[in-house]
Formats: structure tokens, sequence, C-alpha cells
């Protein structure tokens, strides 16, 4: 190298320690700046927010007091399932019918059975116990899927029967 580009690299270095030194100090200051004059309100609804996001998914119960947490757990899952009841817990198959399974049940989609007695026949015959079984559960066969419940995991056993039971209603005439 020659002596001008040795004097070049010097000064330029210089200038990048320059630069280097002063972004760091601009950042001390304006993080001094910034606890100093400027604070953050936390409002109600963001701390419920930050606590719902980081509250753990779980819970280990041991022991004979993790028992005892352990069914009330339980019991408060039961209550809120309760409370989210589908359709407002109502067994009238016809509501449950012309809110949830129209879609497929009227036009046939995914190979699901319309209202008319010869989509019935085999189905019945199988019992409707496994009617029962197959709209509760699910089901996917040759001549198309079910969707658990209906894709409604709110829905209770009870109504799932009485829409199945209204839906042959309908089918049959009986």
């Amino acid at each position: 190298m020659n002596r001008s580009d040795l004097d070049f690299l010097k000064k330029f270095s210089m200038v990048i320690a320059f630069l280097l030194a002063t972004t760091i100090i601009l950042i001390i200051l304006g993080g001094h700046l910034a606890a100093k004059y400027h604070k953050y309100e936390v409002t109600p609804q963001a701390a419920a927010q930050t606590e719902a996001r980081i509250a753990p998914v779980g819970a280990v119960y041991a022991g004979e007091e993790g028992k005892i947490e352990q069914v009330a757990a339980d019991e408060a899952a039961k209550k809120r399932a309760a409370s989210q009841v589908a359709y407002g817990g109502t067994t009238d198959g016809k509501t449950i019918f012309g809110n949830l399974c129209t879609g497929c049940h009227t036009s046939g989609a995914g190979g699901a059975p319309t209202l008319d007695a010869s989509h019935w026949a085999a189905r019945l015959a199988q019992g409707k116990d496994t009617l029962y079984k197959h709209a509760t559960e699910g089901f996917t066969g040759n001549s198309g899927v079910m969707p658990a419940k209906g894709g409604n995991p709110a829905l209770t056993e009870d109504q799932v029967k009485a829409t199945v039971d209204w839906m042959v209603a309908q089918a049959t005439g009986k």
C-alpha cells in the first residue's frame, strides 16, 4: 500500500469511530429522556389482555389438595360449557336443522342425504343408534362425510338426537 492509501484508511477509520461513538451517545441519551419524560400508562383493558395472553394454558393437580382443585376446575368447566350450548339449548330439531344442517342436507353437499326417503332407507336399516353415533361423533364413508355434531361442537347430544329424529320424520313422513 502506498502512503496516500494509509492516510485515507486512517481518516476513514476515524470518521467511522466518530459516527459509532455519536450513535451510542444518542441511543443512551434517547433512552434516558424517554424514561424521564415519557411515562407509559397501562389501561385496565391492556393489563387484562396481557394477563390473558401470558396465563398458563393448563394446570397440574397433585395430592389431596390437587384432587379438590381438579374437581372444582371440572365443575367450572361444565358450567362454562353449559352456558355455551348452541341455539340457547333448544331441542327443536327444525330450528337446529334450519340454522346448521340445511346447508348440506338440502343440497346434498359432501354426500349428505337430503330429506328424501330414498336417501334414508339404507341409513335407517342400520338403526337409529348408528345414526345418532355418526351425527354425534362424525362419519366418513363411501357415501359422504358427516362432521361431528354437524360441525358445531357446542351442540349437546340431546340436540343432535332431536335433530336426527326431526330429519328422519321429515324424510320418512313418520
